[in-house]
């Protein structure tokens, strides 16, 4: 036996390509608004959710240190950093922690003291397993999404100009706690692995006096779609369908 191979199913748990940063991603419909992305990154994002602990034993005597029982998770530490190419109003303002703008003017005024506004969720979502298309047939795509819940510039405004190239924008964005519910953690990962549509085949069957088709899953056809049938009464004529 060789002990250097692969699982078979390892093809489909890749984390693939960069990924996007999004101001809104719902997980149970899992598409892509474009309007939502929040800027495009370079070198992709880096997250880390960090937990910090008490060891209430460390200091008791006969009590080795990291003993499970006397262990308490304090609390973790969530950031998502990287750099950013693109950058408008909205992205200034969110990586100046603390500001206001001025439409009209463009201009961005930095603030000494924060509002509830100024924490915001934001989304990292990148491809997940050998399935990460959508198509017409009812495939759906994999992914990956981690929520900072949230999210506050704590890295401040950063901007390096390149000369004959792109200015690079850093960020570093850190989920917090809410004193409303503090059993809920800064952060949240989401991975769904893709799906291809399942196919069925069709039987046609004879009706047969008076029967409840949907008992016995049976569909009608209309030419362009079968129908799961719900009538009480099998009409003569009519051509239904068992599917398998």
């Amino acid at each position: 036996m060789k002990f250097t191979t692969v699982a078979t199913d390892a093809f489909q748990k890749f984390q693939l390509n960069a990924g996007i940063i999004l101001t809104q991603f719902n997980p149970a419909s899992p598409t892509v608004d474009r309007s939502k992305i929040f800027a495009a990154t370079s070198g992709g994002a880096s997250f880390s959710a960090t937990p910090e602990f008490i060891d209430f034993g460390e200091d008791v005597d006969n009590v080795p240190a990291n003993t499970k029982e006397m262990k308490v998770l304090q609390s973790v530490t969530a950031v998502m950093s990287g750099t950013l190419k693109t950058v408008d109003t909205a992205v200034a303002k969110s990586l100046m922690a603390a500001a206001d703008v001025n439409t009209l003017t463009g201009k961005i005024t930095p603030r000494a003291d924060l509002k509830d506004a100024d924490f915001t969720d934001l989304w990292w979502v990148g491809d997940y397993s050998d399935i990460n298309t959508d198509s017409t047939d009812g495939d759906e795509a994999g992914f990956m999404a981690i929520r900072l819940i949230n999210a506050l510039s704590t890295g401040g405004f950063s901007l390096q100009p390149n000369d004959a190239g792109k200015g690079d924008f850093s960020f570093e964005f850190t989920g917090h706690y809410s004193i409303e519910d503090m059993t809920i953690l800064p952060y949240e990962i989401y991975i769904k692995s893709g799906t291809e549509a399942i196919e069925y085949t069709y039987t046609a069957v004879e009706p047969k006096g008076t029967e409840n088709p949907s008992d016995e899953g049976w569909y009608e056809y209309d030419g362009q779609n079968y129908t799961l049938t719900a009538d009480t009464t099998v009409q003569s004529g009519k051509t239904y369908y068992t599917r398998s």
